[in-house]
């Protein structure tokens, strides 16, 4: 059944306020024909990964024909739930490639560790499939590149998760950034803490036995079993991860650049360290701060993965601080804070918090709906590769101890041996980096 001819249809439209404030989107889409199902697989199936599928199985006439992961203990766990919460039977496997094999799958999920990601969506393309890859798009600058291209020549429709595209207070919030009512924006602050407790180092051991652990791994160089390395955790080690800047950063920065419009920097320098708890297991730094420059205004990125107290006593959010005035955009809503002239008179007009749905279920509704009308997703591949891209840089910076200069003509750091070999990653034989 081709995708193209599925007659999805939406509920409803969203409704422009004469305030251009979001209205609410209704959660689910109709189809015009029950028997009009759509197919889909879900690679990876912890956390993010159960969350992604169950936003799709809310979602009239999408079944699940396959669900795939390395541990069996979690796949025979969300099989047996997805009978009992969904009545559906779907088949099971350990190895992706057996999902992607599958004519009747339309779409896959891809909600594994971030090592993965370039590998799979290309495979998932080959194979002729739809493809909702999880943030970040890659763990690489070169991985980026690939899976931009690879997405250019495919005649399939792929988003990434980056689920903020889909929101409408977010949409509102850089129209605001647009109008030109904050003046000239000279700063854009981002940031996340996410209050995690010490990650206490571990011994190697033996992988447990439902784990296939030789898959997990991957294109990933070969090391011993260790469980601070592995599920949740992976993403504090660079060998599949960029920490909590390609985690929460890819998120709020997407909207940095977003809102003012262009993608790539000038510079980009850091400083931090594993700060808050030395003798952690984590890797990468719990405590970092970016600056970015452009030709006429700066970004600044900071995150701390141990403590909660973030900006304004928010534990995430970007404010754009213009010469009229600050807008603060956060997953619950955006505000505007005037700058003051006396203790009377302001530059501009205070915008109230202004609340809308944070985008979750508007963006696989948009990316059923783009595969429908053949129309670019909210956050297509381009729009994911940039960001990534950005996140590495600061990471590239931090890693590498120096102030970093970007080409943009070349994608390469200017003047830097050490930067630019960490763009390209080497893969753990036999697996091979795509070639596009």
């Amino acid at each position: 059944m081709n995708p193209s001819r599925r007659k999805f249809i939406k509920t409803s439209t969203r409704i422009a306020a004469a305030t251009g404030m979001a209205a609410m989107i209704p959660v689910k889409l109709s189809c015009s024909n029950a028997n009009d199902q759509f197919i889909i697989g879900s690679i990876g199936l912890r956390n993010q990964g159960f969350a992604n599928l169950r936003g799709f199985l809310e979602q009239p006439n999408v079944i699940c024909g396959a669900l795939c992961d390395i541990d069996t203990r979690i796949l025979d766990a969300r099989a047996s739930q997805i009978e009992e919460e969904y009545g559906q039977k779907p088949v099971h496997y350990r190895d992706y490639r057996e999902v992607l094999d599958r004519k009747d799958i339309d779409a896959v999920i891809i909600s594994t560790p971030d090592h993965w990601h370039c590998l799979m969506m290309v495979d998932a393309l080959d194979a002729g499939k739809h493809v909702f890859v999880e943030k970040p798009l890659a763990n690489s600058i070169e991985e980026c590149r690939i899976m931009e291209d690879a997405a250019k020549r495919s005649r399939k429709v792929v988003t990434v998760g980056q689920w903020q595209r889909s929101g409408p207070h977010w949409q509102d919030a850089v129209n605001f950034i647009r109008s030109g009512d904050l003046g000239k924006i000279s700063r854009v602050k981002a940031w996340a803490y996410t209050s995690k407790d010490i990650l206490p180092v571990a011994p190697d051991e033996d992988p447990p036995a439902e784990v296939d652990y030789d898959l997990w791994l991957g294109p990933a160089r070969e090391r011993p079993f260790n469980k601070n390395r592995f599920h949740y955790n992976f993403r504090y080690f660079w060998d599949y991860a960029g920490g909590l800047m390609t985690d929460w950063g890819v998120h709020m920065l997407d909207y940095a650049l977003y809102g003012m419009d262009v993608p790539e920097p000038v510079s980009a320098v850091a400083a931090g360290g594993k700060f808050s708890y030395p003798e952690g297991a984590r890797e990468t730094p719990d405590t970092l701060q970016i600056l970015y420059e452009f030709e006429d205004f700066v970004i600044s990125w900071e995150h701390s993965v141990c403590l909660g107290n973030g900006p304004e006593k928010r534990g995430h959010g970007v404010m754009f601080q213009g010469n009229n005035g600050t807008l603060f955009v956060d997953r619950g809503g955006w505000q505007v804070f005037p700058e003051r002239i006396s203790d009377e008179e302001f530059k501009m007009e205070e915008v109230p918090f202004q609340t809308g749905p944070m985008g979750f279920y508007e963006h696989i509704q948009n990316f059923i709906e783009s595969i429908k009308t053949r129309k670019e997703p909210n956050c297509p591949v381009k729009v994911a590769g940039d960001v990534a891209r950005f996140a590495h840089m600061g990471n590239l910076a931090y890693r590498t101890g120096e102030k970093l200069y970007w080409d943009k003509e070349t994608k390469s750091f200017i003047n830097n041996d050490a930067a630019n070999r960490l763009v390209k990653p080497v893969y753990r034989e036999p697996y091979k980096l795509p070639e596009i």
